[in-house]
């Protein structure tokens, strides 16, 4: 897991125990003070809702205490193509750039331009360096790229 994906999910953790957490409680204080619990859906949403936050608590707990941490910056660039870094890549057949970061699993975000470590793409780039050419297996066909930039952001 990258520096960042970690500090994300303590963001995630810090907001979810100190502030999820006590609205949830109070709800349900809220609900019970309604009465009858077996008919009262408000406190059958807040319980799920607790259940939900609790898990997620437990998860993110999970992750962080068997995540290896890899400061890419503390790494000396080489150009190349290692977990962290942050690759520019050419489509040879469009000319359109991509610009990607490879992360874990659990801090892949295609959007923000976090992919996966075992997506197709990096696996086919991993271990390739600045101007090699790879080829990308994709449902539509066969894509290549060019490396053009191997950062350590």
């Amino acid at each position: 897991m990258t520096v960042a994906g970690v500090e994300r999910l303590r963001v995630e953790l810090t907001e979810l125990k100190s502030e999820r957490r006590p609205k949830i409680i109070q709800a349900i204080a809220e609900a019970r003070a309604h009465g009858d619990l077996k008919e009262n859906a408000e406190y059958h949403a807040a319980r799920e809702q607790q259940s939900f936050c609790e898990g997620r608590i437990n998860e993110i707990e999970g992750k962080l205490a068997d995540a290896e941490v890899i400061d890419v910056c503390a790494i000396t660039p080489t150009g190349r193509v290692i977990f962290g870094t942050t690759v520019t890549l050419l489509n040879l057949s469009t000319e359109a750039q991509v610009v990607y970061q490879i992360v874990g699993e659990d801090e892949a975000d295609v959007k923000a331009g976090r992919i996966s470590v075992g997506s197709p793409i990096s696996r086919a780039i991993m271990g390739k360096e600045i101007g090699e050419v790879i080829v990308v297996k994709a449902p539509a066909g066969d894509i290549e790229y060019e490396i053009e930039e191997v950062k350590h952001l």
